[in-house]
């Protein structure tokens, strides 16, 4: 069973730096939050486990390994669905390394409403694929994981998306841009549905394929707007590194 548990948040103290652009939005008469990063300047990368093989869990444990290679988390969210031992649910790719196999199957949740999709980050260029068609024709990925279901797929929403939808959540999601170059992190600000969540990606961010990240356990680290939350562990973490000042 997938670990979903409520997020607390809690904000502490951050020294503000440069950051990717970070902001807040209104969509739809609900608040977001999004940053949109520049590849050639912030290469993305995941976090799961320390030297010691133990989850990182939160921003503040990464930051802390950071620290000691003068380095500090630059934007960051959680990175997709994982277990009660946050071991993640489907793909997962980190410096190279495949720790978890594709998941092709229709399955209970978010994470098995098919499509879902794969985030791939390679170097300078990412991608959002749909993950059957992944499993077909791997991306050369550095780094990657797999979530669902899919918000956007080639400019339309998920077909399975209702307008009325009653389900809502505090929710993020990735998406990225038509060459590949920009990769956008968007987080709600109040409960949604994916309907609104998809067309955010779709209509207001310009993002022809997007990904649901996960909902309840939504967290977002952007130094720039003096934000880190915290609350239970996470799995895999999704971010950008910048020196330490």
């Amino acid at each position: 069973m997938m670990w979903r548990l409520l997020a607390l948040i809690v904000l502490w103290p951050i020294p503000a730096q440069a950051d990717p652009a970070c902001g807040r939005v209104e969509f739809d008469g609900t608040p977001f939050t999004t940053c949109r990063i520049t590849l050639a300047d912030d290469p993305l990368r995941l976090w799961l486990r320390d030297e010691t093989g133990a989850p990182y869990g939160s921003f503040r444990q990464i930051n802390r390994a950071l620290a000691d290679q003068g380095l500090t988390l630059g934007v960051a969210m959680n990175g997709g669905m994982y277990h009660a031992d946050r071991a993640p649910v489907g793909l997962y790719i980190e410096n190279g390394k495949e720790e978890m196999r594709v998941i092709t199957s229709e399955g209970p949740g978010n994470f098995g409403l098919l499509p879902n999709g794969v985030f791939c980050a390679m170097g300078n260029r990412a991608a959002v694929v749909e993950s059957r068609s992944f499993a077909e024709k791997p991306e050369p990925c550095e780094f990657a994981t797999q979530s669902g279901p899919m918000l956007v797929i080639d400019g339309e929403l998920h077909p399975r998306f209702l307008e009325d939808g009653t389900s809502k959540y505090i929710r993020n999601g990735v998406g990225v841009s038509e060459n590949g170059h920009e990769v956008v992190f968007a987080i709600s600000d109040r409960p949604v549905n994916f309907h609104q969540f998809g067309r955010l990606f779709r209509d207001e961010l310009q993002t022809p394929n997007a990904l649901f990240l996960d909902g309840n356990i939504s967290r977002l680290h952007a130094p720039s707007l003096n934000r880190s939350d915290g609350g239970f562990p996470m799995g895999p973490i999704l971010g950008t590194v910048r020196p330490l000042d």
